[in-house]
């Protein structure tokens, strides 16, 4: 059985791209806690392939109810990696949510990817990449892909790392179109 925080993504992405409200979106958020965290909302085709994923690590609204309204609106029309979701291609996405502890700082040592995603920073730049994700299944793939991203040079080693973990929520099944 699909949880709050599945359906109220999964309406808010209906409502983003269709540009009809599917109602329940008010009812959902005042379900979920009231408390401010990070979010990440990610789209995927029914073969697993990604179609979009947007987060915060630091909240940037007052509840985790509007965070994942925000985020899984960008996650379907704002990913740059992707064109915007069509309303006909709602029936062929799964959605999922994750929302993210307060990052910690750590080492190297501290790392297990099945368990922790990560944040590098060195000055202005930074990436993120979430826990427990096919084909990173070390701590220095962890580390090179999320360097890669920030623009960290591989062989720079003067970074700060950060550690989370997150509280995952699955889709069952497609969103509805």
């Amino acid at each position: 059985m699909e949880d709050n925080y599945v359906k109220l993504a999964k309406k808010s992405v209906q409502k983003a791209v269709t540009g009809k409200d599917p109602g329940g979106i008010q009812e959902l958020k005042e379900s979920l806690p009231d408390e401010s965290r990070g979010a990440f909302v990610t789209l995927k085709k029914l073969n697993g392939d990604l179609r979009g994923c947007i987060g915060t690590y630091t909240p940037v609204t007052e509840s985790v109810g509007k965070e994942i309204i925000r985020n899984a609106s960008s996650a379907a029309l704002e990913d740059p990696r992707f064109s915007p979701v069509k309303p006909e291609e709602l029936g062929g996405l799964t959605i999922s949510v994750d929302i993210l502890s307060q990052p910690e700082a750590c080492d190297r040592e501290d790392l297990n990817p099945d368990k922790y995603g990560i944040i590098v920073e060195k000055g202005a730049r930074s990436g993120l990449l979430l826990p427990d994700l096919e084909g990173i299944d070390s701590v220095e793939e962890q580390l090179e892909v999320t360097k890669n991203k920030a623009g960290i040079p591989p062989r720079d080693e003067n970074f700060v790392i950060k550690r989370f973990e997150v509280e995952r929520h699955e889709g069952e099944t497609p969103i509805d179109n």
